[in-house]
Order: C-alpha cells, then sequence, then structure tokens
C-alpha cells in the first residue's frame, strides 16, 4: 500500500511539474503562431517581429545558372521559406523556377538558419547536395565538398494579369471605393477588400479575375498560414493559402480543396499580390434536376494554368451540394487577414470558355521578372 500510494504521489507531483513547464510554453507557441504581419513598415516595437521582418527580407526566390561554362550552365531556381527565429526551409529546382524554367524534374529541400544579429543577413543553407549562402540579394551556391558552383540573384515575379482591365461586359465587384455588389463587403483603411465577401449575384458561367495577397506568418503552419479561398456558386473551393515553397497539395494554393492539386505551385511569397482568373462552366441539369454534366473549370494563377478545363465531379469540403440552380460566389473568411482587389467578373454564355482561353493563354504565358539587385 505504501508503495502504490508513493507511486501516486509520484506521478501527481511528476504531472504538476509538467504542467507549470509546458503550459507557459504552449501559451507562446501559440501566440507566435498567430504573429500576422501585413505592413512591413510598422515600427519595430517587439524583438520577435524586428527578427520576423529580417527573415522577410531574406525570403523568397532567387534565379541563375550554374556552371562556368557557355554549354555547361544549367539554370537553378531556389525558393526561401521563413519558419521564425532565424529558421528556414528552401527548395533548389533542377532548371528555374515553377512556372518559369522547372520542368517538374529533380528539386532539392535544404534548411539551415540565419545568424543571431538582425543586422546580419547572411543565411547558410544546407542539404546533401548542396550549401548555399545567402546575403545581400545573391545566394552563392556550392558542392558540399565546398566547390563553387555559381550565384543567384533575388527576384521578384509580377503576374502578368495584376491590374487586368475588366472587359465592357463585366461586372465591377470590387475596385477599392466601394463594395455594392457584395454582401458584407468590408474595406480595410487603405481600400483592401477583406474576406467574408459573398457576391450579391448568383453566377452560372464566367471568367472571374481576382488579385489576393496573403499575410506574412511566419510561425504558422500548414492551414492556419494565410488561409481563405473562392467559393464558386458557394459549391467548389480554389484554395488560398501561404503555400510559398510548398508541395502543391489538393489543400494548398491553388488546389481544387481535396479533389486536385494544381498542375504547379504557382505560390509567390506571402505580402507579394498574386492573381486567379478563373474560367468556369457550371454543372448541367435536366428537367427532372439530375446532372448530364460535371462543372468545369480552368484556373491561371500568377499567369499559369494550374487547371486546364478540370472536371469538378462534386461540391469541395464544405461546400453546398450541387444542384442546377446559380449561387453566388464567397471570398471564404477562415480566421487570417487574406486581402483582395480588383475583383471583376464577365459572364459569358455556355461554351465560351474554350472559345476566350485561348486569348488568355497568349497573354498569360508571359511571366514578366523584375530583378532586385543591390
Amino acid at each position: 500500500m505504501t508503495t502504490a500510494r508513493h507511486q501516486l504521489l509520484g506521478y501527481l507531483f511528476c504531472s504538476l511539474l509538467f504542467l507549470i513547464w509546458s503550459s507557459p510554453l504552449n501559451a507562446q507557441q501559440q501566440s507566435l503562431q498567430k504573429l500576422t504581419i501585413t505592413d512591413l513598415a510598422t515600427p519595430g516595437t517587439d524583438l520577435k517581429i524586428d527578427s520576423a521582418i529580417a527573415d522577410f527580407h531574406v525570403q523568397g526566390e532567387y534565379l541563375g545558372s550554374l556552371g562556368f561554362q557557355r554549354r555547361t550552365r544549367v539554370g537553378l531556381g531556389l525558393q526561401v521559406v521563413a519558419l521564425g527565429d532565424g529558421q528556414f526551409q528552401a527548395v533548389a529546382y533542377q532548371g528555374g523556377l515553377p512556372g518559369q524554367g522547372w520542368q517538374g524534374g529533380e528539386k532539392t529541400t535544404l534548411s539551415g538558419s540565419r545568424s543571431e544579429s538582425v543586422t546580419d543577413v547572411t543565411l547558410i543553407l544546407n542539404s546533401t547536395k548542396y550549401r548555399i549562402q545567402l546575403k545581400d540579394s545573391v545566394a552563392m551556391v556550392y558542392s558540399t565538398e565546398d566547390q563553387y558552383l555559381g550565384s543567384l540573384n533575388k527576384v521578384q515575379r509580377v503576374s502578368p494579369t495584376l491590374h487586368a482591365r475588366a472587359p465592357g461586359n463585366a461586372v465591377i465587384l470590387f475596385n477599392g471605393q466601394n463594395a455594392e455588389q457584395l454582401e458584407n463587403g468590408r474595406i480595410t483603411k487603405d481600400g483592401l477588400l477583406m474576406t467574408g465577401a459573398t457576391t450579391k449575384m448568383a453566377v452560372h458561367d464566367f471568367h472571374l479575375h481576382l488579385e489576393f495577397r496573403t499575410p506574412y506568418m511566419p510561425y504558422a503552419r500548414g492551414q492556419a498560414r494565410g488561409n481563405s479561398g473562392v467559393y464558386i456558386q458557394r459549391r467548389y473551393e480554389v484554395q488560398i493559402l501561404d503555400s510559398f515553397g510548398l508541395q502543391g497539395e489538393p489543400n494548398e494554393c491553388g488546389g481544387l480543396y481535396r479533389q486536385r492539386s494544381p498542375a504547379v505551385n504557382m505560390c509567390f511569397p506571402p505580402l507579394a499580390w498574386q492573381t486567379y482568373d478563373i474560367y468556369f462552366r457550371a454543372a448541367r441539369w435536366n428537367e427532372e434536376k439530375q446532372k448530364t454534366e460535371n462543372a468545369v473549370i480552368t484556373v491561371y494563377h500568377n499567369g499559369f494554368p494550374i487547371h486546364n478545363h478540370q472536371e469538378i465531379t462534386n461540391k469541395t469540403g464544405a461546400g453546398k451540394p450541387e444542384g442546377p440552380e446559380a449561387l453566388p460566389i464567397h471570398f471564404q473568411h477562415h480566421g487570417n487577414p487574406v486581402a483582395f482587389r480588383n475583383l471583376w467578373i464577365d459572364p459569358t454564355p455556355a461554351g465560351s470558355p474554350s472559345d476566350i482561353q485561348p486569348t488568355a493563354s497568349r497573354r498569360c504565358r508571359l511571366l514578366h521578372l523584375l530583378r532586385r539587385r543591390r
């Protein structure tokens, strides 16, 4: 009996110690996961925010080539993702960046940390193939045997459909001045549309253009990092998420939620403005309200076709059940300050997405690349 009592007391004591030790840490971790930055110009009043902003200026996309002779030079793209506290993960793409040279082949995962001083932006990334040193917007690439292979410069890609003008027959959903075409259309003080809005008009076939920006949440992971979505007819979701540098799954940016992955993960870094151009053909129904044809969708993410005439077999995730009645578009609120601007919709007659897509394709295949050198 005495031994059992001692064991019980020991268990209770250890449990109490664990609760005392773990609770503040969990609370701190939860607070950090919610750390959200939408304005880099905010004066630094917190060391965590200062460190996160220093990390932000390191993360991003880098592009260049390896090798010294013209015939042997090989393109290489690099996406660097900030994880908080000076920690980073990265992906190197053989041939270039997704949508800009990389053909879906070899890629290498790297990890590393920035020097402790927030004023020193040196970052060392390591993998089984490369050692990469980043400083002053240049990434120096070495082999694991410290042989210099080449350098990459930081780039900021811009979608070719950014600021796209609406055609004459389009309905302007939001232009930064009013949200009269939207239910619950809340506007920020700097003229951006907040999540949670729904179109007053129900939709059938259309071309939708929208521009969105995910927040910078370095400590958040997965679905907690810049989550929103475009719910077409409140049934079919094209996911919005800060998926920069990730695999490109059905529940990540550009995915048809839980149904189909994007052909390429075209997600830009957080705080960069991105575009969706969505061409949608609604499902067809007979007089007995039986579905005769699936809905069909084509999506360009930042000017690159990530879904091409893709059938949607059923509602996605928490979407409303399919039916013959037209329903509106909902811009999902998921707790993160995703922002929207330049929303317009061009209602089109049945079958016209295939007619207008070639024009969009010619316009969208050219990705503008702005190089930033210091």
